[in-house]
């Protein structure tokens, strides 16, 4: 049987943990990219080979959709916009976070709330991400069975500019 645990985050709980993530934030000035990507890479890797809580679990796949965002060549962000998620990965990396890890059923919670916080505040990218992936995947029936490399390219780097656009207008309308 299934128990449903609803947690109500109020405003000073929603200030603590992005305190947090900003202090995560920072400490990605300190770290390489590819360390935390690396690590964060890993952190996956190892997660699916363990018995975990569905809670966790079930965002594994946002982990891995943002590291694919982050490590995509294809998919050309800003160091502004790379480093909010450097930030929740790094963060995600740390044993030692709010609580540790290593605690049984629990030790996990904190992360899986950061998932959700740090998605929840990056939706435009990810969105945006989402529907670069599809349109890739979709240019083969598209450009029929042998396209042209050099027009596969410029299709991408087309629909990757429109799509960046429009995340970074709708960001924009946010923090208006």
């Amino acid at each position: 049987m299934a128990y449903k645990l609803i947690i109500k985050l109020s405003d000073r709980d929603l200030r603590h943990f992005r305190r947090e993530l900003h202090k995560a934030r920072e400490a990605v000035g300190i770290a390489e990219d590819e360390e935390i990507l690396g690590a964060a890479t890993e952190l996956v890797r190892a997660m699916r080979g363990s018995e975990l809580p569905d809670f966790v679990s079930e965002r594994l796949d946002r982990l891995e959709t943002a590291i694919a965002m982050l490590t995509d060549p294809d998919w050309l962000l800003d160091e502004g916009e790379r480093s909010p998620m450097l930030g929740a990965l790094a963060y995600l990396c740390d044993p030692e976070d709010i609580i540790p890890d290593d605690i049984p059923g629990i030790g996990l919670l904190d992360d899986a709330v950061m998932i959700e916080l740090a998605f929840r505040e990056l939706h435009h990218e990810i969105e945006a991400y989402e529907d670069f992936r599809k349109y890739r995947k979709s240019l083969p029936r598209l450009l029929g069975r042998k396209p042209d490399p050099g027009l596969r390219s410029k299709k991408i780097a087309s629909r990757r500019d429109q799509l960046l656009g429009r995340m970074r207008r709708r960001r924009a309308a946010d923090c208006r």
